[in-house]
């Protein structure tokens, strides 16, 4: 019998399961891929991760993983072929400007009418000013970190992505030259395309009923 992978709950086009995905790419790691509907989450993943948010990460030995960014570090913890952690612990100051200032505009900018009281070309000027500065990082470099790809360009990407299809002409219209060029190079990686792969609605196999004692012989 084989041994059990990890089981991973996700949803193709959330950037926090994105960014999960990309990180287990990148190191190898197989796993049992459960696709979910956000507006029917299995009753599975509500049981190992009562937030409902995905990615969820369940580990053989019952580990809940239940971050993204705890999934990439556990994953390349274990394998880093690629050498997405060699830049250290500064990188992860890039994620939490991504994670929280950015996220908060992205959020703002796509989705006005869940905040009230938000405008949204306003959240739009923020998010371009956080772009603009990794627009100047990535002036002196192919990536956010140096010359190779690191977890940092792996994190943020799927947000970039995002707030990019929000008004492609208008981010196309910026002048955002090197910041539009690793975003395009992103997003013809084999890693991004391999990730993005369609997976069906993932559905708990039926209870097996036991034997019938209905016309058994006495």
């Amino acid at each position: 019998m084989s041994a059990a992978l990890p089981v991973l709950y996700s949803f193709r086009r959330c950037p926090y399961a994105m960014r999960a995905r990309l990180a287990l790419a990148a190191s190898e790691t197989p796993v049992e891929h459960r696709e979910v509907l956000l507006r029917d989450k299995p009753a599975e993943m509500l049981a190992a991760s009562p937030k409902g948010t995905v990615p969820v990460l369940v580990l053989p030995d019952g580990t809940v993983i239940e971050e993204s960014l705890d999934i990439m570090r556990w994953a390349l913890a274990r394998n880093d072929p690629r050498g997405w952690l060699a830049p250290g612990d500064a990188m992860f100051e890039l994620v939490a400007v991504n994670d929280g200032p950015f996220k908060q505009a992205l959020d703002r900018y796509k989705y006005p009418n869940r905040y009230e009281g938000e405008d949204a070309l306003e959240n739009r000027a923020r998010g371009l000013e956080i772009l603009t500065g990794l627009e100047t990082r990535l002036a002196g470099s192919a990536f956010l970190c140096g010359e190779t790809m690191s977890l940092a360009d792996a994190a943020i990407f799927p947000f970039v992505r995002q707030f990019a299809h929000t008004d492609r002409d208008w981010l196309a219209a910026q002048a955002l030259p090197h910041l539009q060029a690793w975003l395009a190079e992103h997003l013809d990686s084999p890693v991004f395309k391999a990730i993005m792969h369609k997976h069906p609605v993932w559905q708990a196999a039926p209870a097996q009923d036991g034997p019938s004692l209905t016309g058994a012989p006495s």
